[in-house]
């Protein structure tokens, strides 16, 4: 009988299903003199577990941890920075145009060649308010067909 309940033991065992006590059962049965023939095979593994469990590691196992210098991080960032900051300025500075006195701006000596300038001016604009204004006759077309569907 005791054949029996060791061998179903021992079948919980190999499902993972044993508690602590059934296992100290087996231990303590597969290390007595009185093991069954066909349950010879599983003693040097019950064995082998009882003498490693004895067994202490004296080994040392060294933890390294990485330690990130933040020292040389902060002045990277910090160099970045100011590099930035130069970069901004000297192209800012390169960037901008000599300041020309007030009244040289718009003035002309000659008056046949203030009315030019103001003519070329003056077409200009015309011709950027006449692109405005065919736009606007796009968006009057899209209302009317869109009233048409959408009837109110």
């Amino acid at each position: 009988m005791e054949f029996n309940k060791i061998e179903d033991i021992l079948e919980k065992y190999f499902q993972g299903e044993t508690s602590i006590a059934e296992e100290k059962q087996l231990k303590e049965y597969f290390s007595s003199p009185n093991v069954a023939q066909h349950l010879e095979q599983y003693k040097p593994m019950f064995g082998y577990f009882s003498q490693v469990k004895e067994q202490k590691s004296t080994q040392e196992i060294p933890l390294k941890t990485k330690k990130r210098n933040v020292a040389w991080l902060s002045i990277a960032a910090s160099a970045v920075v100011l590099l930035g900051v130069g970069t901004y300025f000297y192209v800012s500075e390169k960037n901008t145009t000599p300041v020309v006195a007030q009244s040289e701006l718009g003035t002309y000596d000659d008056p046949e060649e203030a009315l030019a300038a103001t003519q070329k001016a003056l077409a200009l604009l015309s011709s950027n308010v006449n692109v405005g204004i065919e736009s606007v006759h796009y968006i009057k077309e899209y209302e009317q067909s869109k009233n048409k569907i959408f009837k109110q």
